[in-house]
């Protein structure tokens, strides 16, 4: 670990990613592992003239004992304190930074049907905090950094300590931490991002046609008003931030009950604790009426099953096959950084702001307009080097958006 790479990207963190502000208070959930991480961000967070900053520790270890020998009657319910504590500070206007770096088969001995009902009482508990973040209202980014456990799993035949550096260094090429100046790489590739998303917003296609070779061929209708959001995205009062880094995707939502056909996964899921691989959704009218898995089916169907919006999609975002993550060979098991080595979908619900007006509308409104609704989101990858993509604008016009896995757009 290079330390002065670390602090550059602490840095970056906090200038770019949560953008903090003069007195705003900064909540940081982070596994017990990456403590010395989450200290280096509240030592910037300061600097940058955060109000407090406080500290929300995870300890998966202790999360799978509970898994393995709680009660049964303990993973349907949810603590007041913690719902209390995300809506505190959420009205608050915090920002909200999520260090994602777990175990990828921590909870593989794990009864799936008990992570997914903990999964319901916290979504349940959260919806407000939940629809604050997906609604752009407080700024929240999403970042990680190497455990043992999580790089082992990615490079299986290293030593743990040559696992951690190569892993540490996959991490710091992916958010543009190893250029002279990451600050200012990342507003360079925002401005690449917004090329697309402007022939997208332009272009205004209601259909898109996934297919390759794995056996995807998938009609996504797009609804009336809908955005192409990607980069740097901005809360109600205007202040920018990245809610992933690294990012490389453009996205939006898709029609409620406009997706046909069937779609195959390129990469394994990582869910919980629980790894998803070798999957294929159908789809009729938008809602998924089969799934298969080669690993984790129980997973996958119960994750489907969690309410009636899990059978539906959310997010449609697109990622080209030649892009920094994607490029790296490397299988993260990590959906941070997966989902932006591939195109994606999402089950579950869909993000308002992709949407015009979307953020300011009830939940009947959205409804009405197509929009999903979920307790969960849950993104899955399909793209392939062979992935193509046909558009159908709304004059009929039909267009080719990705050609060999890329973008074909000029």
């Amino acid at each position: 670990m290079n330390t002065v790479m670390l602090e550059k990207y602490a840095e970056l963190v906090i200038k770019t990613g949560i953008n903090i502000q003069q007195n705003q208070i900064l909540v940081i959930s982070s596994p017990l592992e990456c403590a010395p991480f989450a200290r280096l961000l509240a030592e910037n967070a300061y600097k940058a003239g955060a109000r407090e900053v406080v500290m929300n520790w995870k300890d998966e270890l202790s999360s799978k004992i509970k898994f393995l020998q709680a009660p049964d009657e303990i993973f349907d319910e949810f603590p007041d304190w913690q719902k209390e504590f995300y809506l505190s500070y959420a009205r608050k206007g915090a920002g909200f930074i999520s260090i994602a770096a777990s175990d990828p088969e921590l909870l593989k001995e794990v009864n799936p049907e008990r992570v997914v009902r903990v999964q319901k009482a916290s979504n349940t508990a959260l919806k407000e905090y939940r629809e604050r973040m997906m609604s752009n209202k407080n700024a929240w980014s999403v970042v990680s950094i190497p455990t043992e456990a999580w790089a082992q799993k990615v490079f299986p035949d290293a030593t743990p300590e040559e696992a951690m550096e190569k892993l540490w260094t996959a991490i710091f090429e992916a958010v543009r931490v190893d250029t002279p100046d990451p600050v200012a790489a990342w507003k360079a590739h925002s401005q690449q991002l917004k090329q697309s998303l402007d022939y997208l917003n332009t272009h205004k296609c209601k259909l898109l046609h996934f297919k390759n070779s794995l056996g995807t061929d998938l009609e996504v209708e797009l609804p009336a008003g809908h955005l192409w959001l990607g980069g740097p995205e901005h809360t109600a009062e205007g202040i920018e931030f990245v809610a992933n880094m690294p990012t490389e995707e453009v996205f939006t939502l898709p029609q409620k009950s406009g997706v046909n056909g069937v779609v195959v996964s390129s990469k394994p899921l990582n869910y919980n604790g629980t790894l998803i691989d070798g999957f294929s959704l159908t789809f009729k009218e938008g809602r998924i009426v089969d799934c298969k898995a080669d690993q984790g089916y129980e997973v996958l169907k119960k994750l489907v099953e969690t309410d009636e919006g899990s059978h539906y999609l959310g997010e449609v975002a697109l990622v080209p096959y030649n892009s920094p993550i994607s490029n790296s060979g490397i299988l993260f098991y990590n959906t941070l950084f997966d989902e932006n080595a591939s195109c994606h979908l999402a089950i579950g619900k869909a993000y308002p702001i992709c949407l015009e007006n979307g953020a300011d509308m009830s939940g009947e409104e959205l409804a009405q307009a197509g929009v999903n609704d979920s307790m969960v989101h849950v993104d899955f990858m399909l793209g392939t080097d062979d992935l193509e993509i046909m558009g159908e604008t709304i004059t009929g016009e039909r267009i080719q958006i990705f050609k060999n896995g890329n973008f074909a757009i000029a």
